[in-house]
């Protein structure tokens, strides 16, 4: 832990050197287990994040607010007993995570071939090009299959107004206009790769909401960040309800006839024909901004919706898998996360000879 204005903490099993924004520190009793004070270490970080740092500029750790951290210590075997249940809580969060890790490496192989060699009648990948050119077609993004159209971005939207739209700008909402009730206005933190995040900060009175109607979204919208963290795309959900679009974002209506929005959204986040096309128009620099001429422009490949419906299954059946691996995930880190206060905290007591756990007066 050290300097940098948040405080972390890390327990190293083998030899390594600090740099000069890092403290390492051990136990030197033979009463208190380093692995322990590290565990204790961990649960006092949100004190730590709050009250140890001095600085307005980078901020600095004070190490004399770590020395003084009161800490209990319980017998050397309760010790080792509650270091191994945690322990046994981060080895099943890592494989968690190295599993979800692999399905994400599956999927981003499979859609990559779906999309440039799609699906037979039958449910199965063509022959690749090399097997079978004469199945396939050149086009300005690369060989695709040859009953597929190859189309920009901006003829793939729905025939209704506003159907891509970026704003409010300027006066038309001012920041004291912004209420802590009402209807919801999305930014930059409400839009993930292929998750969006309903968690709502920030509202506008249903008065503003009609009068900024024209950036209004619609169900299965397809919403982009363009300035922030650039290029993170999402679905709206289909009961995202009434929500005003911000300036931050390009949202878009897709004529669902022709695309299905969540096969948009892959490519918009992952596609190397989008991707390269992104680069080769911020001319190679890191990307600040993603403008409307850039968006419009962008060649998709376009299959038949019947042969889209085939890739749309597939892609969903790898997301059912990572998102049951991630419900996994984020279950074993709440259960850590209450199980280690209650631990370190002596509101659950451990057995050592059952190997169980007893709350505190039970």
């Amino acid at each position: 832990m050290g300097t940098g204005g948040v405080a972390s903490v890390n327990y190293g099993e083998d030899r390594f050197a600090y740099s000069t924004d890092t403290w390492g520190f051990r136990s030197n009793s033979s009463k208190l287990s380093t692995k322990f004070l590290f565990r204790k270490i961990q649960q006092y970080l949100p004190l730590i994040d709050y009250a140890g740092f001095e600085g307005s500029g980078l901020r600095h750790l004070r190490k004399d607010f770590v020395k003084k951290l009161r800490i209990d210590v319980p017998s050397p075997t309760i010790q080792s007993r509650m270091v191994e249940i945690l322990d046994g809580y981060d080895h099943a969060i890592a494989q968690t995570e190295a599993l979800i890790a692999k399905y994400l490496q599956i999927k981003a192989g499979l859609m990559h071939d779906l999309f440039t060699r799609g699906v037979t009648a039958d449910g199965k990948l063509r022959l690749p090009r090399e097997q079978a050119q004469e199945l396939y077609r050149e086009t300005p993004i690369g060989w695709i299959p040859k009953e597929w159209d190859c189309k920009p971005l901006e003829k793939l939207l729905a025939p209704v107004g506003n159907s891509i739209r970026s704003g409010p700008f300027g006066s038309a909402l001012l920041k004291h206009e912004l209420v802590e009730d009402g209807i919801p206005f999305l930014g930059i933190d409400n839009i993930h790769a292929e998750h969006f995040e309903a968690t709502f900060r920030r509202f506008v009175s249903p008065n503003k909401f009609m009068e900024l109607n024209r950036y209004s979204v619609r169900p299965k919208d397809v919403v982009i960040t363009i300035m922030g963290t650039v290029g993170r795309c999402s679905v709206l959900p289909e009961d995202v309800g009434d929500a005003l679009s911000s300036k931050h974002l390009w949202t878009m209506t897709f004529d669902q006839s022709q695309v299905i929005p969540e096969l948009v959204c892959w490519q918009l986040n992952y596609a190397p024909w989008v991707l390269s096309w992104f680069k080769r128009e911020s001319q190679g620099a890191v990307m600040d901004s993603i403008q409307s001429s850039t968006l419009k422009s962008v060649e998709l490949p376009v299959p038949p919706v019947v042969e889209q419906k085939e890739i749309f299954k597939k892609y969903s059946v790898c997301n059912s898998k990572i998102e049951t691996e991630r419900r996994t995930l984020e279950k074993l880190e709440q259960e850590k996360l209450g199980l280690m206060s209650d631990l370190l905290t002596g509101k659950v007591r451990v057995k050592t000879d059952s190997k169980t756990l007893e709350m505190a007066g039970g």
